[in-house]
Protein backbone atom coordinates (compact mmCIF):
# COMPACT_ATOMS: atom_id res chain seq x y z
CA UNK A 1 0.00 0.00 0.00
CA UNK A 2 1.15 3.12 -0.72
CA UNK A 3 3.01 5.02 2.26
CA UNK A 4 4.00 2.34 3.66
CA UNK A 5 6.99 1.91 5.34
CA UNK A 6 9.16 -1.35 6.85
CA UNK A 7 9.70 -1.00 10.65
CA UNK A 8 12.73 1.00 11.72
CA UNK A 9 14.43 1.14 14.81
CA UNK A 10 13.05 3.85 17.54
CA UNK A 11 14.92 2.39 20.60
CA UNK A 12 18.46 0.53 20.60
CA UNK A 13 19.85 -0.84 23.91
CA UNK A 14 23.95 -0.90 23.29
CA UNK A 15 23.29 -2.56 19.93
CA UNK A 16 21.40 -5.67 21.86
CA UNK A 17 18.50 -4.63 22.21
CA UNK A 18 16.08 -2.69 19.26
CA UNK A 19 12.58 -1.89 19.61
CA UNK A 20 11.48 -1.78 16.23
CA UNK A 21 8.40 1.22 15.21
CA UNK A 22 5.81 -1.82 15.21
CA UNK A 23 6.37 -2.97 18.29
CA UNK A 24 8.91 -5.92 17.56
CA UNK A 25 11.97 -6.85 19.07
CA UNK A 26 15.09 -7.63 17.86
CA UNK A 27 17.89 -9.18 20.31
CA UNK A 28 21.55 -9.41 19.11
CA UNK A 29 24.22 -11.83 21.48
CA UNK A 30 24.80 -10.73 25.04
CA UNK A 31 28.26 -12.57 25.34
CA UNK A 32 29.77 -9.41 23.75
CA UNK A 33 28.80 -8.00 27.37
CA UNK A 34 30.42 -10.64 29.00
CA UNK A 35 33.64 -12.31 30.25
CA UNK A 36 36.55 -12.25 27.60
CA UNK A 37 38.27 -15.09 29.36
CA UNK A 38 36.33 -17.99 30.96
CA UNK A 39 35.77 -17.91 34.41
CA UNK A 40 37.08 -20.33 36.49
CA UNK A 41 34.89 -23.32 38.12
CA UNK A 42 33.80 -23.75 41.24
CA UNK A 43 34.42 -27.73 42.64
CA UNK A 44 31.97 -29.40 44.92
CA UNK A 45 28.66 -27.65 43.87
CA UNK A 46 25.66 -29.88 41.90
CA UNK A 47 23.25 -27.38 39.78
CA UNK A 48 20.41 -28.56 37.77
CA UNK A 49 17.81 -26.89 36.01
CA UNK A 50 13.84 -27.10 37.20
CA UNK A 51 11.01 -25.79 35.56
CA UNK A 52 8.57 -23.47 37.75
CA UNK A 53 6.31 -22.14 35.53
CA UNK A 54 5.53 -24.40 32.27
CA UNK A 55 3.15 -21.63 30.77
CA UNK A 56 6.10 -19.23 30.29
CA UNK A 57 9.07 -21.55 30.10
CA UNK A 58 10.61 -20.26 32.75
CA UNK A 59 12.86 -22.16 34.83
CA UNK A 60 14.91 -22.04 37.85
CA UNK A 61 18.68 -23.16 38.86
CA UNK A 62 19.46 -25.28 41.55
CA UNK A 63 22.90 -24.88 43.26
CA UNK A 64 23.64 -27.17 46.26
CA UNK A 65 27.25 -28.20 47.83
CA UNK A 66 27.67 -31.94 47.00
CA UNK A 67 28.28 -32.70 50.60
CA UNK A 68 24.55 -32.16 51.04
CA UNK A 69 23.90 -34.90 49.36
CA UNK A 70 26.44 -37.15 50.56
CA UNK A 71 25.97 -36.98 54.49
CA UNK A 72 23.33 -39.21 55.38
CA UNK A 73 20.80 -37.28 57.39
CA UNK A 74 23.14 -33.71 56.73
CA UNK A 75 21.78 -30.78 58.15
CA UNK A 76 19.69 -28.52 56.06
CA UNK A 77 20.66 -25.66 54.46
CA UNK A 78 19.69 -21.82 54.27
CA UNK A 79 17.57 -20.75 50.37
CA UNK A 80 18.89 -17.98 48.94
CA UNK A 81 16.12 -17.31 45.93
CA UNK A 82 18.50 -14.84 43.60
CA UNK A 83 17.65 -12.67 40.59
CA UNK A 84 20.23 -11.76 38.20
CA UNK A 85 20.91 -8.19 36.58
CA UNK A 86 20.40 -6.37 33.43
CA UNK A 87 18.04 -3.65 34.15
CA UNK A 88 14.93 -5.87 33.58
CA UNK A 89 16.13 -5.96 29.59
CA UNK A 90 18.98 -8.01 29.67
CA UNK A 91 20.22 -11.22 31.30
CA UNK A 92 19.98 -14.84 32.09
CA UNK A 93 19.98 -16.31 34.90
CA UNK A 94 22.25 -18.94 32.22
CA UNK A 95 25.08 -16.41 31.80
CA UNK A 96 28.64 -17.20 32.97
CA UNK A 97 29.12 -14.01 35.75
CA UNK A 98 25.68 -14.69 37.29
CA UNK A 99 26.34 -18.36 37.33
CA UNK A 100 29.68 -18.09 38.98
CA UNK A 101 28.06 -16.17 41.82
CA UNK A 102 25.87 -19.06 42.45
CA UNK A 103 28.19 -21.17 42.44
CA UNK A 104 30.20 -19.19 44.85
CA UNK A 105 27.19 -18.81 47.79
CA UNK A 106 26.42 -22.52 46.96
CA UNK A 107 29.92 -23.43 48.14
CA UNK A 108 30.80 -20.76 50.56
CA UNK A 109 27.73 -19.62 52.66
CA UNK A 110 27.16 -22.45 52.10
CA UNK A 111 23.18 -22.70 51.00
CA UNK A 112 20.85 -24.30 48.76
CA UNK A 113 20.99 -21.38 46.16
CA UNK A 114 17.95 -20.51 43.46
CA UNK A 115 18.31 -18.44 40.41
CA UNK A 116 15.54 -17.88 38.60
CA UNK A 117 14.30 -16.85 35.25
CA UNK A 118 11.76 -14.23 34.25
CA UNK A 119 10.53 -12.55 31.30
CA UNK A 120 12.68 -9.77 29.94
CA UNK A 121 11.31 -6.05 28.71
CA UNK A 122 10.70 -4.26 26.12
CA UNK A 123 8.82 -7.95 25.44
CA UNK A 124 7.39 -8.37 28.20
CA UNK A 125 7.09 -4.84 30.60
CA UNK A 126 7.09 -4.34 34.05
CA UNK A 127 5.38 -5.76 36.40
CA UNK A 128 5.75 -9.09 33.96
CA UNK A 129 8.88 -9.87 35.73
CA UNK A 130 7.69 -8.92 39.49
CA UNK A 131 4.85 -11.91 38.51
CA UNK A 132 7.15 -14.12 37.33
CA UNK A 133 9.22 -13.89 40.69
CA UNK A 134 5.50 -14.10 42.65
CA UNK A 135 5.20 -17.22 41.09
CA UNK A 136 8.29 -18.82 41.53
CA UNK A 137 8.06 -17.92 45.15
CA UNK A 138 4.52 -19.83 44.88
CA UNK A 139 6.10 -22.37 43.33
CA UNK A 140 8.52 -23.03 46.35
CA UNK A 141 5.47 -22.76 48.75
CA UNK A 142 4.49 -25.66 46.89
CA UNK A 143 8.06 -27.33 47.19
CA UNK A 144 7.61 -27.06 50.72
CA UNK A 145 4.21 -28.39 51.39
CA UNK A 146 5.07 -31.36 49.33
CA UNK A 147 8.40 -32.08 51.20
CA UNK A 148 9.58 -35.37 50.36
CA UNK A 149 7.23 -35.05 47.32
CA UNK A 150 9.00 -32.42 46.05
CA UNK A 151 11.84 -32.28 43.84
CA UNK A 152 14.30 -34.15 45.69
CA UNK A 153 17.50 -31.83 46.07
CA UNK A 154 15.20 -29.54 47.61
CA UNK A 155 13.27 -31.74 50.04
CA UNK A 156 16.63 -33.24 50.99
CA UNK A 157 19.02 -30.13 51.36
CA UNK A 158 16.42 -26.97 52.03
CA UNK A 159 15.52 -25.33 54.75
CA UNK A 160 12.65 -23.48 53.71
CA UNK A 161 11.90 -21.72 57.05
CA UNK A 162 15.57 -20.06 56.45
CA UNK A 163 14.86 -18.26 53.00
CA UNK A 164 15.98 -15.30 51.64
CA UNK A 165 15.31 -13.14 48.82
CA UNK A 166 18.32 -11.57 46.99
CA UNK A 167 19.55 -10.47 43.65
CA UNK A 168 21.70 -7.89 41.87
CA UNK A 169 20.60 -4.83 40.02
CA UNK A 170 17.22 -4.89 38.51
CA UNK A 171 17.36 -8.25 40.32
CA UNK A 172 17.73 -6.49 43.72
CA UNK A 173 14.81 -4.39 42.76
CA UNK A 174 12.95 -6.95 42.16
CA UNK A 175 13.75 -8.51 45.32
CA UNK A 176 12.50 -5.70 47.35
CA UNK A 177 9.37 -5.43 45.52
CA UNK A 178 8.75 -9.62 46.44
CA UNK A 179 9.51 -8.81 50.30
CA UNK A 180 7.38 -5.91 50.61
CA UNK A 181 4.37 -8.28 49.19
CA UNK A 182 5.34 -11.53 51.51
CA UNK A 183 5.48 -8.93 54.67
CA UNK A 184 2.25 -7.38 53.54
CA UNK A 185 0.49 -10.55 52.92
CA UNK A 186 -0.09 -10.23 50.01
CA UNK A 187 1.74 -13.19 48.45
CA UNK A 188 1.51 -16.12 50.51
CA UNK A 189 4.16 -18.31 50.85
CA UNK A 190 4.20 -20.19 54.60
CA UNK A 191 5.39 -23.18 55.40
CA UNK A 192 8.46 -21.25 53.18
CA UNK A 193 9.45 -18.24 55.98
CA UNK A 194 11.37 -15.33 54.23
CA UNK A 195 13.54 -14.41 57.27
CA UNK A 196 15.67 -12.14 55.39
CA UNK A 197 16.39 -9.91 51.86
CA UNK A 198 19.88 -8.85 50.54
CA UNK A 199 19.75 -6.05 47.98
CA UNK A 200 23.59 -5.54 45.69
CA UNK A 201 24.33 -2.51 43.74
CA UNK A 202 20.04 -2.51 43.97
CA UNK A 203 19.10 -0.93 40.17
CA UNK A 204 16.47 2.39 41.71
CA UNK A 205 15.05 5.50 39.82
CA UNK A 206 13.77 8.33 39.72
CA UNK A 207 11.95 11.56 37.95
CA UNK A 208 15.23 13.60 39.23
CA UNK A 209 18.17 12.61 39.32
CA UNK A 210 20.54 12.65 42.37
CA UNK A 211 24.07 13.99 42.69
CA UNK A 212 25.69 11.16 42.16
CA UNK A 213 23.62 11.07 38.52
CA UNK A 214 23.87 14.39 37.75
CA UNK A 215 27.83 14.55 38.59
CA UNK A 216 29.00 11.16 37.45
CA UNK A 217 32.16 10.22 36.69
CA UNK A 218 34.01 9.15 33.69
CA UNK A 219 34.47 5.32 33.11
CA UNK A 220 31.24 4.19 35.32
CA UNK A 221 29.82 0.66 33.99
CA UNK A 222 26.59 1.60 34.38
CA UNK A 223 26.18 5.36 33.12
CA UNK A 224 22.78 6.91 33.92
CA UNK A 225 21.62 7.84 30.69
CA UNK A 226 21.72 3.70 30.13
CA UNK A 227 19.88 3.52 33.00
CA UNK A 228 17.24 6.00 32.15
CA UNK A 229 16.89 4.11 29.21
CA UNK A 230 16.69 0.69 30.82
CA UNK A 231 13.54 2.37 32.78
CA UNK A 232 11.50 3.34 29.45
CA UNK A 233 12.03 0.31 28.06
CA UNK A 234 11.02 -1.63 30.58
CA UNK A 235 8.32 0.18 32.75
CA UNK A 236 5.15 0.25 31.23
CA UNK A 237 4.99 3.08 28.11
CA UNK A 238 4.16 6.20 29.53
CA UNK A 239 5.01 5.69 33.34
CA UNK A 240 7.58 8.15 34.03
CA UNK A 241 10.97 6.77 36.80
CA UNK A 242 9.32 7.73 39.78
CA UNK A 243 6.73 4.41 38.93
CA UNK A 244 6.38 2.67 42.29
CA UNK A 245 8.13 -0.45 40.40
CA UNK A 246 11.41 2.23 39.99
CA UNK A 247 11.15 4.87 43.03
CA UNK A 248 9.93 3.06 45.94
CA UNK A 249 10.06 6.52 47.83
CA UNK A 250 8.43 8.18 45.24
CA UNK A 251 4.84 10.56 45.15
CA UNK A 252 2.98 7.13 43.61
CA UNK A 253 4.63 4.84 46.27
CA UNK A 254 2.90 2.90 48.91
CA UNK A 255 4.41 4.28 52.64
CA UNK A 256 6.63 1.31 53.70
CA UNK A 257 6.30 2.74 57.25
CA UNK A 258 3.76 -0.04 58.83
CA UNK A 259 5.63 -3.47 56.51
CA UNK A 260 6.93 -5.39 58.83
CA UNK A 261 9.96 -6.16 56.67
CA UNK A 262 12.37 -8.46 57.28
CA UNK A 263 16.34 -7.59 58.02
CA UNK A 264 17.78 -6.13 55.38
CA UNK A 265 21.45 -6.64 54.06
CA UNK A 266 21.98 -3.63 51.63
CA UNK A 267 25.29 -3.52 49.62
CA UNK A 268 26.55 -0.31 47.84
CA UNK A 269 29.14 0.45 45.65
CA UNK A 270 30.26 3.58 46.15
CA UNK A 271 31.43 3.82 42.83
CA UNK A 272 28.62 3.34 40.90
CA UNK A 273 26.46 6.55 39.91
CA UNK A 274 23.39 4.76 41.80
CA UNK A 275 25.39 5.23 44.78
CA UNK A 276 22.66 7.77 46.58
CA UNK A 277 19.87 5.86 45.71
CA UNK A 278 21.06 2.60 47.20
CA UNK A 279 22.35 4.47 50.22
CA UNK A 280 19.11 6.69 50.42
CA UNK A 281 17.01 3.80 50.40
CA UNK A 282 19.12 2.08 53.39
CA UNK A 283 18.48 5.40 55.58
CA UNK A 284 14.51 5.81 54.66
CA UNK A 285 14.31 1.99 56.45
CA UNK A 286 16.72 2.85 58.85
CA UNK A 287 14.82 6.34 59.31
CA UNK A 288 11.59 4.22 59.46
CA UNK A 289 12.86 1.80 62.54
CA UNK A 290 13.70 -1.28 60.27
CA UNK A 291 16.36 -3.58 60.13
CA UNK A 292 19.16 -2.79 58.03
CA UNK A 293 22.69 -3.91 57.64
CA UNK A 294 24.39 -1.48 55.33
CA UNK A 295 27.49 -2.89 54.01
CA UNK A 296 29.65 -0.12 51.09
CA UNK A 297 32.35 -0.94 48.94
CA UNK A 298 34.22 1.67 48.55
CA UNK A 299 35.82 2.17 44.77
CA UNK A 300 33.50 -0.60 43.24
CA UNK A 301 31.09 -0.27 40.35
CA UNK A 302 27.47 -1.39 39.89
CA UNK A 303 27.23 -4.65 39.71
CA UNK A 304 31.01 -5.47 41.13
CA UNK A 305 29.71 -8.87 42.58
CA UNK A 306 29.30 -10.43 39.27
CA UNK A 307 31.35 -8.19 36.79
CA UNK A 308 34.42 -9.67 38.59
CA UNK A 309 32.89 -12.58 40.49
CA UNK A 310 36.59 -14.01 41.53
CA UNK A 311 38.06 -10.85 42.60
CA UNK A 312 38.73 -9.29 46.36
CA UNK A 313 36.14 -7.45 47.23
CA UNK A 314 33.64 -10.63 45.88
CA UNK A 315 35.68 -12.41 48.41
CA UNK A 316 34.48 -9.83 50.91
CA UNK A 317 31.42 -9.32 50.02
CA UNK A 318 30.90 -13.80 50.37
CA UNK A 319 32.41 -13.33 53.84
CA UNK A 320 29.56 -10.50 54.23
CA UNK A 321 26.69 -12.56 52.94
CA UNK A 322 27.95 -15.71 54.81
CA UNK A 323 27.56 -13.65 58.23
CA UNK A 324 23.85 -11.84 57.24
CA UNK A 325 22.71 -15.30 56.60
CA UNK A 326 23.71 -17.44 59.65
CA UNK A 327 22.97 -14.77 62.08
CA UNK A 328 19.22 -15.00 61.19
CA UNK A 329 19.99 -17.94 63.58
CA UNK A 330 20.78 -15.98 66.33
CA UNK A 331 20.65 -12.75 65.73
CA UNK A 332 23.38 -10.62 67.53
CA UNK A 333 22.99 -7.04 69.10
CA UNK A 334 23.47 -4.40 66.33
Amino acid sequence: MAGDTAPHVVEDLLGIVQLLSDGSVVRGDESVLGPKEPLPDVPGVEWKDVVYHAAHGLRVRVYRPASASSVAGSVKLPVLVYFHGGGYCLGSFSQPTFHAFCLRAAAELPAVVLSVQYRLAPEHRLPAAIDDGAQFLSWLRGQAELGTGGDPWLAASADFARTFISGVSAGANLAHHLTVQVATARLPVSPVRVVGYVLLSAFFGGAERTASEADQPTGVTLPVEICEQLWHMSLPVGATRDHPVANPFGPESPSLAPVELPPALVVAPLGDVLRDRVLGYAARLKDMGKDVELVEFEGQQHGFSVLQPFAEAADELMRVLGRFVYQRDTPAER
